[in-house]
């Protein structure tokens, strides 16, 4: 059953949950990442396929690797036309919004003829990561590829794994990929997916940046190649805080929480009210709606690990707990919810109202799902269209601005004691 926490128990459970949501990695986890990253650093392809029969039972070569055409078309045939029109208008939508992220280059002339100015240019080639096997998860394609797309990335190549036993990907991920146009995909996952998109192989050549959310080993593999090759964020587990006044619905509330729930027994769903009344109907429906969920197992293992009922003394205090823990999620279920919004510093998503669920973000309402977890919303972002973009900057001098500037250039390098530097702007005078 989920808690509730109220009064004097509040200060120290924030406590313990501010502190962030750990990858949950050990030193034993740690070191098996970093030997398959160097065996596939190593000898390519050959540790790539050695680790892909060991973890999903597949044997692969260099004809097999790769997803051919056919095995696209053959995906669309056991794909629901229901599933193809709801991927469409997400695709729609998602595209909509990352159109209006595209970064604008600029230039000026500053008076003496000086030239400041910053392009934007796309990174060259993009790896995706999209887990798979025997779940599907399509939204996870459209979501990672499209902002590269709008970016303008010349090169997207995406990595996911086989289903166990077999030389196929999920059909409904290869359908995903082919309508936004993802030519080149892998039959591989996991760590040595990460591996050789970082440090390319016979198979897979190298990437620039490597990006979309994965299992403890994907996620720790990133962390490891970062330096060597780019990375979007670290994911942690998932998390959602709902703030609810006494006029939400329990019924919707407790729906929410058992949906973040059921993704990971480590995911966290928080409820911080203003009501006790409305906290003990959400326990009340929570322990009646998870009898009737597949995952109820899961769930019930996330309730009783990470998930809270907070019953706090107004709204000001919500703010203040939101602002705390940065959700990667947050829904306010209150009757003025732009008017709680001026006071949120610290969310990665935010869902006002009744009616806009945590659902509708994670599949089509336009922007991304890919999100700051552990509190990274204190410091960062949604995936978006500038994180495909490389910007540059432009300093362009005459000989005249440069004299102007000179003595100053000159004072500031004395100070830093390199007279190298001094040296290479005054030798443009004698």
């Amino acid at each position: 059953m989920i808690k509730i926490v109220s009064k004097g128990n509040i200060e120290k459970e924030l406590e313990k949950l501010s502190k962030g949501a750990s990858l949950g990695a050990g030193r034993a986890e740690e070191t098996t990442v970093r030997n398959i990253i160097s065996e596939v650093a190593r000898t390519g392809d050959k540790a790539l396929f050695k680790y892909t029969k060991k973890f999903d039972n597949v044997l692969l070569n260099a004809n097999t690797v790769k997803v051919g055409t056919k095995e696209v078309e053959e995906a669309y045939d056991v794909t629901a036309k229901e599933f193809l029109k709801a991927l469409q208008l997400a695709i729609r939508n998602v595209t909509a919004y990352h159109e209006k992220q595209k970064i604008e280059q600029w230039f000026e002339t500053k008076p003496g003829d000086v030239v400041l100015g910053q392009r934007a240019l796309p990174i060259d080639r993009v790896g995706i990561y999209v887990p798979g096997g025997e779940v599907s998860y399509p939204s996870s394609v459209i979501m990672n590829a499209i902002p590269a797309k709008i970016a303008g990335v010349r090169e997207i190549v995406m990595v996911t794994p086989p289903m166990r036993g077999k030389k196929k990907i999920n059909p409904y991920i290869l359908v995903a990929a082919k309508e936004v146009n993802i030519g080149e995909i892998y039959k591989v996952g996991g760590a040595q997916a990460v591996a050789a998109l970082a440090y390319g192989t016979e198979s897979i050549p190298k990437v620039d940046k490597i990006v979309g959310p994965g299992n403890i080993y994907v996620t720790l593999a990133k962390k490891q190649v970062y330096g060597d090759v780019g990375i979007d964020k670290l994911a942690g587990p998932s998390d959602v805080l709902i703030v609810a006044d006494a006029l939400a619905n329990p019924e919707y509330i407790a729906s929410d929480l058992l949906a973040q729930a059921e993704h990971d027994p480590n995911a966290r769903a928080l409820l911080v009210t203003v009501s006790q009344d409305v906290a003990k109907k959400v326990q009340k429906q929570v322990e009646k709606q998870v009898k009737k969920l597949s995952r109820k197992k899961v769930i019930k293992e996330c309730l009783e690990k990470n998930c809270a009922i907070f019953v706090v003394e107004g709204m000001w205090k919500a703010a203040d707990i939101v602002n705390t823990l940065a959700p990667e999620h947050l829904e306010l279920m209150v009757s003025s919810p732009q008017r709680l919004l001026e006071n949120v510093k610290n969310a990665g998503a935010v869902f006002l109202g009744p009616y806009s669920p945590e659902v509708v973000g994670d599949y089509l309402a336009g922007p991304n799902h890919v999100l700051p977890t552990g509190g990274g919303a204190r410091f960062s972002s949604a995936l978006g269209v500038y994180d495909f973009v490389k910007k540059q900057s432009i300093i362009g001098y005459t000989k005249l601005a440069l004299k102007e500037v000179l003595k100053h250039i000159k004072v500031l390098a004395e100070v830093e004691g390199l007279d190298a530097h001094a040296k290479s702007a005054e030798i443009r005078f004698k």
